[in-house]
């Protein structure tokens, strides 16, 4: 495809999803329709696809429509790119730029537009985060690092770093944990690199790396909301006795069983009526159900689809799973929370709340980790009951 093929593709798949359409489903039909895009083109419509979901608000100020055609106009001015160069009509290339099309935007970005968040989130951020919720909300429009863990059960850091050096991926030790490795080059290469298929390396935020890391050590550890099992492999790979993991849909643990052959790993998997029989538990871990707006670099449909209400029933949700998981934990275990949010109301608020619920229980520590170029953004604190 030519550049502006791929800008013309990027332009239909924007309009699919502007009608409502989720962007993970939109790119997978256009690619199954399309299978004359070689896979270096369907990475770089991707990658359209993204950059502009990240940066919605500017991209269609800039380009002067939300229209997918609007939107593909400021991604390419925000990036320095002269638009008609690509819009000529030629071949696959999409129409030249009409004359309204042409003409700059008069002064400068107003802030509403430049944060590129809904403008009760953007109050949502000030509120909460004060100073830095600017920076917080353009760090978010930047794409995400790949980031890998160390399997420190079968290697340690400078060995994965060569492994993955031998199969075109380079990778530089990340300041957050010990285990965290940034990848400067070569990220789509890391799912066939043997250091992956082997299980000496996974893929996994730096953030939810040093989270595990401030666990405390516990013989018997539950991931009660365990999701793909990320963090119950890396608490296996510290060498917990037993590694228990839940999800209420039990269809998120599907991979789970080969990860952690993979690894050379063993977690036992529990349904929702083996969780008492099986407890109680030294160690329980609730990653919670959250807003995910520590992580909108990698999802920033979210956003844009997220509202107060919706944000109201998350907060009741993660009360609820609070409660239901502080009776699994033994008399002197730690409930752990944790969610990728920065908002406040999920994070502190949530733990206060349940501290009003009961007052048996402390927080002895808590960390907050900010979005940053090295993570996304992470909140965890650890509860105890009161001796």
């Amino acid at each position: 495809m030519t550049p502006g093929a791929r800008v013309a593709a990027a332009i239909e798949i924007l309009d699919m999803i502007g009608d409502g359409q989720p962007a993970e489903q939109v790119l997978t039909r256009w690619g199954r329709g399309n299978r004359f895009a070689g896979s270096k083109d369907r990475a770089a419509i991707r990658d359209y696809v993204f950059d502009v979901l990240r940066t919605r608000r500017s991209c269609a100020w800039l380009g002067r429509a939300a229209t997918g055609r609007g939107l593909m106009i400021g991604l390419l001015r925000s990036e320095g790119i002269d638009p008609e160069t690509l819009f000529t009509g030629e071949g696959h290339a999409p129409a030249p730029l009409a004359d309204y099309e042409v003409a700059l935007p008069e002064g400068k970005i107003p802030a509403s537009e430049a944060w590129n968040l809904p403008d009760w989130l953007r109050a949502q951020m000030i509120e909460g985060l004060g100073d830095q919720a600017e920076t917080t909300a353009r760090l978010l429009q930047a794409r995400a690092p790949v980031t890998l863990r160390v399997n420190t059960a079968k290697t340690n850091a400078s060995g994965a770093i060569l492994m993955l050096d031998e199969a075109g991926v380079t990778a530089k030790l990340n300041p957050l944990s010990v285990t965290a490795l940034t990848v400067v080059d070569g990220a789509r290469r890391v799912r066939n690199a043997p250091a992956y298929q082997d299980g000496f390396v996974e893929l996994q935020d730096a953030g939810s790396q040093a989270l595990v890391d401030a666990l405390p050590r516990a013989a018997r550890v539950l991931d009660y909301c365990a999701g793909g099992g990320g963090k119950a492999l890396a608490i296996a790979a510290r060498g917990a006795n037993a590694v228990f993991a839940h999800d209420i849909d039990p269809a998120r643990m599907r991979d789970l069983p080969l990860r952690a052959a993979r690894a050379d790993a063993e977690i036992t998997q529990l349904a929702g009526g083996d969780l008492a029989r099986s407890g109680p538990y030294d160690l329980v871990l609730v990653d919670a159900p959250c807003s995910g707006s520590g992580s909108w670099r990698r999802a920033p449909e979210a956003k844009w689809n997220l509202t107060p209400d919706h944000l109201d029933k998350i907060t009741q949700i993660q009360d609820d799973i609070l409660d239901r998981s502080s009776k699994l934990v033994s008399v002197n275990g730690t409930l752990a929370y944790a969610t990728c949010s920065v908002l406040p109301v999920e994070n502190r608020a949530r733990i206060d709340a349940f501290l009003a619920r009961h007052s048996d229980w402390q927080c002895i520590w808590e960390q907050t980790y900010p979005v940053s170029p090295q993570s996304d953004g992470f909140y965890t604190a650890h509860l105890t009951r009161k001796k």
